[in-house]
């Protein structure tokens, strides 16, 4: 298989009814990662593989829509897995959030933008983007296919950042129009505009305000695009 990923979570900022806000199971048929750990999306990681299966946990940034499901997978590790040094790469500030950053569980890695590492098959390039505290985009290469993750951002950031030949692009559009410029944060049209200048062949919008139509900000996303586009929805898997 080339490289495909699932939808844990796709609310932006805060879970909506039923949701879970931001993760995503990445597969190539060798190497299984979580990308972003934000809260929900350890319960439906369950949904498509066992625990004992994840190799590695890639996180973008600190702020806890991201990342605070990693406190039960330490649990699972402690409890379950009976396994230390379990692989999390993050940026350098994330880890003092977390409660059990003492524990022999995880091992940590530092990234930042400019980075390339290897996590099992696959190659994560990352860009710091347009969000504080520091965030990082990544571009996942796996399988003879690219994947763009825009993580969050504001304007000043585009998906042509992670370079040419993106296969698809998984951008935030966090915001309704009518808010477009007052935070680092992108709408549809925004995010249709950033993976058209990237060239990208495919776009699925993601991190959604719960307030938020997703027909519209389809159609809003598709229409800076000049190509139809997808709304990411909790269990939804993409071939990349």
């Amino acid at each position: 298989m080339g490289l495909a990923v699932t939808v844990l979570g796709c609310s932006g900022s805060y879970p909506g009814p039923g949701g879970a806000c931001s993760g995503y199971l990445l597969d190539d048929g060798a190497t299984r990662v979580w990308m972003d750990a934000g809260p929900g999306t350890l319960a439906n990681l369950q949904r498509h593989i066992t625990v004992d299966r994840l190799d590695a946990i890639v996180l973008s940034h600190e702020h806890p829509d991201h990342w605070t499901d990693i406190e039960g997978w330490s649990n699972v590790l402690r409890f379950v897995l009976h396994r230390t040094g379990f692989p999390v790469y993050a940026p350098a500030g994330l880890r003092r959030h977390t409660y059990g950053d003492t524990r022999p569980q995880m091992a940590w890695a530092d990234v930042a933008g400019g980075d390339t590492v290897s996590v099992g098959t696959m190659a994560f390039t990352f860009s710091r983007t347009d969000h504080g505290p520091e965030t990082l985009g990544m571009r996942v290469d796996a399988g003879g296919r690219s994947l763009g993750y825009s993580a969050d951002t504001g304007p000043a950031w585009s998906l042509e950042a992670l370079g040419t030949g993106i296969d698809l692009a998984l951008c935030e559009a966090t915001m309704s129009p009518e808010k477009e410029g007052t935070l680092q944060h992108l709408t549809a049209r925004q995010a249709g505009a950033s993976a058209r200048a990237a060239g990208a062949g495919r776009l699925v919008l993601t991190h959604l305000w719960a307030t938020l139509d997703p027909v519209q900000s389809g159609q809003d996303g598709a229409e800076a695009f000049g190509a139809p586009v997808e709304v990411a929805a909790v269990g939804a898997r993409y071939e990349v």
